[in-house]
């Protein structure tokens, strides 16, 4: 259950620039009335429910590397909520924006308030090096535009996670999220309008997203940064060895959770 204690906010990791806001533009107030926004949808309309939770590291750098899908963030908005319900004292993971994002009116500002950063190697590694916990989605975009017959269906996975998690010392955590994939399918796109620096408009099955009860597993952190040095984050080689290993360890958390899983809505 996610706590709108106020003493919960009181206690959650913070690097004010001088001004009430970090370097990135975080304003804890802004996200704080978005928590306590969201609340609902996490609690009672989503009801989200953690897995194995306790493997979150409690302190310093880490990734957390996630499955992707939903037209709109649904589910980095649900596991950064996971997250901040299920860590003490409270972390609120640094969500990776994808680069149309921060391009966005109002919605890329709102993004940046919450804590989102747009996701460079620049950006990623500086929080790294803070001790902060950063989520990404090696899929992408390519994550959020499969259709429906393709959810769960990893999508070419990325590589700069690993990179970044090698060159900054941070271990990478794989989490799989089932019922993301059904909660607002889309049966196509329109790739020649863009809506609102998006690149595509989408074409969902429902005008909003379905009450499908979201399921968060966390897998064992994965040590990369102990199994390879520093320098070698800039071999191709090495970094594709070490994607594929999170990518495996997603997909069989996605495929524990669709097993134990008892119904779309619980």
């Amino acid at each position: 259950m996610l706590s709108t204690d106020d003493r919960v906010f009181a206690e959650m990791f913070f690097r004010d620039a001088g001004h009430g806001y970090d370097e990135f533009g975080f304003h804890p107030k802004t996200a704080r009335r978005g928590i306590k926004a969201l609340a609902p949808l996490y609690n009672s309309y989503f009801r989200v429910k953690s897995h194995d939770a306790d493997r979150i590291p409690k302190e310093g750098p880490a990734v957390l590397a996630a499955n992707h899908a939903g037209m709109i963030p649904v589910d980095a908005i649900m596991l950064s909520l996971d997250v901040f319900a299920n860590t003490t004292p409270a972390r609120w993971p640094r969500a990776s924006m994808d680069h149309f994002v921060p391009l966005m009116p109002f919605v890329g500002t709102f993004f940046s308030r919450c804590g989102a950063v747009a996701g460079s190697r620049g950006n990623f590694g500086r929080l790294l090096d803070a001790g902060e916990l950063v989520t990404a989605f090696p899929e992408g975009v390519p994550g959020i535009q499969k259709p429906i017959w393709k959810r769960y269906q990893l999508q070419q996975w990325r590589v700069g996670h690993c990179e970044l998690a090698i060159r900054h010392s941070a271990p990478v955590v794989p989490v799989g999220i089932i019922g993301s994939e059904e909660q607002w399918p889309q049966v196509g796109r329109i790739d020649s309008i863009k809506l609102l620096g998006a690149p595509y408009l989408p074409i969902p099955i429902t005008p909003f997203p379905l009450p499908v009860r979201i399921h968060i597993y966390y897998g064992e952190p994965i040590p990369l940064h102990e199994d390879y040095a520093p320098e070698q984050s800039d071999d191709p080689a090495v970094l594709a060895a070490a994607a594929a290993r999170v990518k495996d360890a997603v997909q069989a958390l996605i495929a524990k959770g669709l097993e134990e899983r008892e119904g779309l809505f619980r």
